[in-house]
């Protein structure tokens, strides 16, 4: 058995390219975890690293901080519309913590059942590390997970001398995302490119995120079901040509924002 103190008491993790600062004691929190096995029955340099020399695990860095909030507080609050537990399930049963992935599946199962009899889902998850209330207790919403979105695209068509647009109409680039990032990452999960602006902190916003696909229809679709709906919207738009014959067909370059709101 590896001794505790080798572990700085603040200790950085790289989860599936996500930062997190944490101590080493919230690590250790839960006994028989995969993150107790690692921290204390392992040392320092027998734990996968990355570049920086943060410990590496290879999972889901969104669904994370949940795990974290687990083990550091004496309840997990979901947002309202949370669209991942079973994921998140998953993600307990591999960090084994069998307490958690237990009470996911219940709510699970009770969200269900509020969707079929039209009642508001429940999203408050209990820890048995620190909280002395019964586990069977009910689950109860901290209340809706306000704010706005904004989707923004730049697009480009030509239209051709008898003003017909042709095959290449709104030929989007790139779908950007704007707005908090907690919010964001609920909303488009894995779908969402974080390189331009990695390793911020989820209270924090962005306006540097994109999306890994180009049909607008995708992005609206996973808003309306994470309980969002579109309050506003603009646009903007330049005209070219290819040359200077003005026979030729025109280009038209636009900008165009949605905003989103729950």
């Amino acid at each position: 058995m590896a001794q505790n103190s080798t572990f700085p008491e603040v200790v950085e993790l790289n989860v599936g390219g996500q930062v997190y600062v944490t101590r080493f004691e919230t690590l250790i929190a839960v006994p028989k975890s995969l993150l107790w096995t690692k921290f204390t029955q392992s040392s320092p340099v027998e734990l996968p690293k990355d570049s920086k020399g943060r410990f590496f695990f290879d999972r889901d860095g969104f669904l994370f901080r949940y795990i974290l909030d687990y083990l550091r507080d004496s309840e997990l609050f979901l947002p309202e519309f949370f669209k991942e537990r079973k994921r998140l399930q998953r993600e307990a049963d591999f960090f084994q913590l069998p307490e958690l992935s237990r009470r996911l599946a219940a709510a699970s199962k009770d969200s269900s059942s509020a969707e079929d009899s039209g009642e508001p889902e429940e999203a408050e998850l209990t820890s048995p590390v620190t909280s002395s209330s019964s586990p069977d207790r009910p689950l109860r919403s901290p209340g809706g997970n306000c704010g706005y979105i904004t989707i923004g695209y730049r697009g480009t068509y030509t239209i051709g001398r008898d003003i017909q647009a042709d095959a290449k109409f709104r030929r989007v680039a790139r779908i950007t995302v704007c707005g908090k990032i907690s919010l964001a990452k609920e909303v488009f999960g894995e779908t969402l490119n974080e390189s331009r602006d990695p390793d911020r902190p989820p209270d924090k916003y962005t306006a540097r995120y994109y999306l890994k696909y180009n049909f607008l229809e995708q992005a609206f679709d996973r808003l309306a079901e994470a309980g969002f709906h579109m309050v506003a919207c603009s646009s903007t738009g330049t005209c070219s040509y290819g040359s200077n014959d003005p026979s030729e067909d025109k280009l038209w370059t636009s900008y165009t924002e949605y905003v989103f709101c729950r």
